[in-house]
């Protein structure tokens, strides 16, 4: 008798086929979880290396997130979001600081841009060039009305030194003699600043329009004193005043805001998507250690029969997985470190990551990945094995002939509980609304697949027989598939779970962003009744609304300051801070009534003004607030406020999510230029000095794009999870074909021809294909349908052409899965 880990070797030499299932399916779940896993740890370790403030020391600023504080005690727990824009400091802090011990040089910054004909200039004070390396090298430093530039801009504009310069900022245009020439030092180079100018640092803030605040301070040493020491004393001349102080690589992430939303990306994808994926990797690594140890139950029964013990059993099924799972999951972390980085090059492609961000790479993801797939080997092989380890020898030879027809009891109830769970969540995501029906939506995608894995006999044994019914009419060959499928349902669920894994998971994810889309541009198509959309990359000129409307034949003309708020949602241990797009609207609400059409529900757009605001209605449901209520939110510089809701609107995908005064949103943002104007009446020549001039189908079109541009990272998760999952199904389709060499040699003895028996395949692998397409579709309507109804009011919208792509795909990939290893088969038996 070998010993049980003799056994295993054993199994593996003679049994390839069966251990190279298993081995790719391991292997592929290590890729994906690796994946994930070296993008979540890149997220928590992410930092940029300070450019702008590399040579001061330390930085003071404020807070760049909204923290959200849930639970207490030990269970206390902080949620850092970040702003969408600079939270400034008090400019008066850093003569605090400079009077630290060991500070030689305090110096508040300020960065914003101003316009110089179409050129648009990145501004700041000129006390910068003390930490920047800025030196002049021509006239003098900027006073009170002057203006510094770089050589390359004087020349552009055809200026020299005394000319005059009309600079539009956001306080208006302005004349500024220009007092002498720069040359841009590292500190002003950094981020590819373009263009630059350089005000005094007394009139830098009134001109960006934060009088009497800085983006930061930067302090210098004096010599001999260390950063660490440097750091406490100006932390302790600053305390209570609410300002973070940074130092070493920390310096980084104050001057490129970009690094918080890089995490909250990476921690999207590396945690959230990570966790899903790895749940799918673990079912679909699961089944397939499964069906490889019930493929062998025979040889298992024959093992008790001549005297093997149930430990002996246990401990060969142990030692296989010790054999091939963690080899696996070493080959599949190999790649799987080459998929993170494609990913994140494509991110850093689209702007989602500064370029300064790096992936980290280290031994953790991996040995993770290994030890998952480890975990799932054993717990999948043990589940797989207790029954034939523990019955009689003679009983199990019995069952090893014929299929089980039912499952355990406790598998059962647990399956039965996830459907009953799965049923309950979508009738409460049907009722909810906003972020309430996503996140209940969720728990309906999770819990009807978990439902799949638990009760897959039993739902392939229904599958066979509503689907093989047509098939029993279809010739021999499909009588005999439909025969085959509901004689072996455990071999079939086996098949079809991983189908309805990748159909679920992949419709849903792009399925909700096709939606989303489509939604979106159909109110934004509906929604602008301008005749003409004014747009410009850096910004409209401040005065636009005034020149657009002295434009002959214009008869309305509204200017709209586009960013973000963030607004606190849920209550008690469940709080959360929701980003919601706003427009900052100038001009009359008469106006303001020709060229956009909000479909308002509830209370009346014109009563916007100073602490009033208008909300879509999916955001009303969200944070449960009507008309007349006071909605808390943060500006994008983080600054509190909680304005009244006077109407409640329905198109808020479209055009935005809060409409508000754009007198109350431009102190808050760095750019106070507009990003829109929108036109009723006039001509496009007479707009064209002003910007691009397009119609509101052009507009949307421009919008569309962005928005496809946006859904790149849904549809890149929907193919890896997807992909993993349908080459899950081929993977076991393959296995199953090749454990069947018996069965079909006797075919071919009893008189059925190759071509009969290579038919009666195509007809089985047509049935998985058809049951796992059903059954993922059905799971994503069920979670998509009240997803969007909660969310947008509308139904899915799925593109006929996408979704037959995405099932054509699978069924011939399902097709070629049995079609292969049949022909190989049957051409070895002649």
């Amino acid at each position: 008798m070998r010993r049980p880990n003799g056994l295993a070797r054993a199994a593996v030499r003679f049994k390839p086929a069966s251990f190279a299932g298993t081995f790719l399916a391991l292997m592929t779940a290590a890729l994906v979880v690796t994946a994930c896993g070296v993008l979540l740890e890149t997220g928590l370790r992410a930092s940029v290396p300070p450019e702008r403030y590399a040579r001061a020391q330390v930085v003071a600023a404020a807070d760049q997130n909204v923290r959200v504080v849930t639970g207490s005690g030990e269970d206390r727990e902080e949620e850092a979001t970040p702003l969408p824009d600079t939270a400034r400091m008090d400019a008066g802090l850093a003569a605090k600081a400079a009077r630290a011990p060991g500070v030689a040089a305090a110096i508040p910054d300020v960065t914003f841009p101003v316009h110089l004909a179409k050129d648009v200039l990145t501004a700041h004070g000129w006390g910068s060039h003390a930490f920047t390396g800025t030196s002049l090298t021509t006239g003098s430093a900027p006073r009170d009305g002057d203006v510094v530039v770089d050589a390359a801009t004087a020349r552009a504009a055809k200026a020299g030194v005394g000319d005059t310069l009309r600079l539009e900022t956001a306080t208006g245009a302005r004349d500024f003699r220009l007092s002498g020439l720069a040359r841009p030092g590292p500190g002003d180079t950094a981020r590819e600043a373009g263009p630059l100018a350089w005000f005094t640092d007394a009139q830098a803030p009134a001109l960006a329009g934060h009088p009497g605040t800085a983006d930061a301070v930067a302090v210098l040493a004096r010599p001999g004193t260390g950063t660490g020491a440097l750091a406490d004393a100006v932390g302790k001349a600053l305390a209570g005043s609410g300002v973070q102080v940074h130092s070493g690589k920390d310096r980084g992430a104050v001057e490129d805001p970009g690094l918080g939303y890089a995490k909250v990306t990476l921690f999207g994808i590396g945690g959230s998507f990570g966790g899903i994926a790895a749940l799918v990797a673990v079912f679909t690594a699961a089944g397939t250690v499964a069906l490889s140890v019930s493929q062998r139950a025979r040889e298992f029964a024959l093992l008790r029969a001549v005297g093997a013990t149930p430990r002996q059993i246990r401990r060969a099924v142990a030692s296989e997985a010790l054999l091939v799972a963690p080899l696996a999951g070493l080959l599949g972390s190999l790649p799987g470190i080459g998929l993170a980085h494609w990913w994140f090059g494509q991110l850093q492609d689209r702007g989602a990551i500064p370029e300064a961000v790096r992936v980290h790479v280290s031994g953790l993801p991996v040995l993770v990945a290994v030890g998952i797939g480890l975990l799932t080997a054993l717990g999948a092989g043990w589940a797989a094995g207790r029954r034939p380890a523990r019955i009689k020898p003679g009983q199990a030879l019995s069952e090893a002939s014929a299929e089980r027809r039912w499952i355990g009891p406790v598998r059962t109830v647990l399956g039965v509980g996830a459907v009953v769970g799965g049923a309950a969540l979508t009738g409460v995501a049907a009722s909810a609304a906003g972020d309430d029906a996503a996140g209940a939506a969720l728990g309906v995608v999770m819990c009807f697949m978990l439902a799949v894995a638990l009760l897959g006999p039993l739902i392939a044994r229904a599958c066979a027989a509503l689907f093989g019914l047509p098939l029993r009419g279809a010739g021999p060959a499909a009588h005999l598939a439909a025969a085959n499928s509901r004689a072996n349902a455990r071999r079939l669920a086996s098949a079809i779970t991983p189908l309805v894994l990748a159909t679920a998971f992949a419709s849903t994810l792009v399925f909700m962003n096709t939606s989303e889309t489509h939604i979106a541009g159909q109110q934004l198509r509906a929604g602008i009744t301008a005749d003409h959309v004014v747009t410009a990359p850096g910004g409209l000129p401040p005065d636009a609304v005034e020149r657009a409307a002295r434009a002959p034949g214009v008869d309305a003309a509204v200017g709209l300051l586009g960013t973000q708020v963030l607004v606190p949602v849920g209550s008690g241990e469940f709080k959360d801070v929701q980003g919601a797009s706003v427009q900052g609207v100038s001009g009359s609400a008469a106006a303001f009534a020709k060229v956009e059409d909000l479909d308002v529900r509830e209370g009346r757009v014109d009563r916007i003004g100073t602490d009033r605001i208008a909300i879509d209605r999916t955001l009303a449901a969200t944070a449960h607030v009507r008309v007349g209520d006071r909605l808390p939110l943060h500006l994008p510089d983080g600054t509190k406020q909680a304005p009244e809701v006077v109407a409640v609107y329905a198109r808020g995908l479209g055009l935005a999510t809060v409409t508000m005064d754009r007198a109350s949103l431009a102190p808050h943002v760095t750019s106070g230029f507009d990003s829109t104007l929108l036109v009723h009446g006039g001509t496009e020549r007479a707009l064209g000095a002003l910007g691009e001039v397009t119609d509101a189908s052009g507009y949307a079109t421009g919008k569309d794009r962005d928005a496809r541009v946006g859904a790149w990272t849904s549809n890149t998760m929907a193919a890896v999870l997807g992909g993993f999952a349908a080459v899950a199904a081929a993977n076991t389709l393959v296995m199953t074909v090749l454990s069947r060499r018996g069965e079909l040699g006797a075919l071919r003895l009893v008189g059925g021809t190759r071509r009969q028996v290579l038919a009666m395949l195509r007809w089985e692998g047509l049935l998985v294909w058809v049951a796992g397409i059903v059954l993922g579709s059905a799971i994503a309507a069920a979670t998509l349908v009240p997803m969007m109804r909660g969310t947008t009011g509308a139904l899915p919208y799925v593109p006929p052409l996408l979704y037959g792509g995405m099932a054509a795909a699978t069924g011939g990939l399902a097709l070629l899965a049995v079609a292969v290893p049949g022909r190989g088969v049957l051409r070895r038996r002649g």
